[in-house]
């Protein structure tokens, strides 16, 4: 008599079959639902043929050629932002930041955080060994704005005492000391002016 039962039936009874997975059934479902979309992506594209190769050839030249010396751009304003910074708070140490910003293309950037902060903090101990925390160039820039007319008769007298402060230092460089003149000479013109004015009152109102 021939034993029909498979060889493992032993080794299976009281265990529960395993029952086959959903996922292999979906597959094919899957695979239908990608290819249906796939024409409506293709015909998505406004161009085609050998306008869409022409676009396709611009658009590779463009990120070639254009985005790379864009990026270099980018990255030399942003990596000078420290120095201008300087120069626009007439920083008396402007010299010394752009130099550090220079260094810092060197060491991959590493210092351009230092010059940034270095730029925005106030020169305390510059001021305490040279009388100003500012540089010469805000000097000639003021004494030019008082010969203009520019300057009020309070600024000048800041202007002028701070150039006082400068020269009870040390030697005051010859710039300084034009610049210097030039404020004296705006600040007298003014004075005048408004002791004319003052004069001129009483009798305008004599007058009326």
């Amino acid at each position: 008599m021939v034993n029909l039962t498979p060889p493992n039936h032993g080794r299976l009874a009281g265990k529960p079959v395993p029952q086959p997975t959903r996922w292999p059934s979906l597959l094919p479902w899957l695979s239908l639902l990608a290819l249906s979309l796939l024409p409506g992506v293709a015909s998505a594209s406004m161009f085609k043929g050998e306008t869409l190769d022409s676009v396709a050839m611009g658009l590779a030249w463009f990120i070639i050629a254009v985005m790379p010396v864009a990026g270099i751009v980018v990255f030399w304003k942003v990596h000078i932002l420290p120095e201008k910074i300087a120069e626009k708070r007439h920083h008396p140490q402007k010299d010394a930041i752009q130099t550090l910003c220079l260094l810092s293309l060197v060491f991959g950037g590493l210092l351009w955080p230092i010059a940034w902060l270095w730029a925005y903090t106030k020169p305390v101990s510059y001021r305490l060994a040279y009388g100003t925390d500012k540089g010469d160039e805000y000097f000639v820039e003021m004494a030019d704005e008082a010969q203009a007319g520019k300057l009020s008769a309070g600024d000048m007298k800041f202007v002028r005492d701070e150039l006082d402060s400068i020269a009870s230092k040390g030697a005051m460089p010859l710039e300084l000391h034009h610049a210097r003149e030039k404020i004296e000479a705006a600040l007298v013109a003014a004075t005048a002016r408004a002791s004319a004015a003052r004069a001129v009152e009483p009798a305008a109102k004599g007058a009326a």
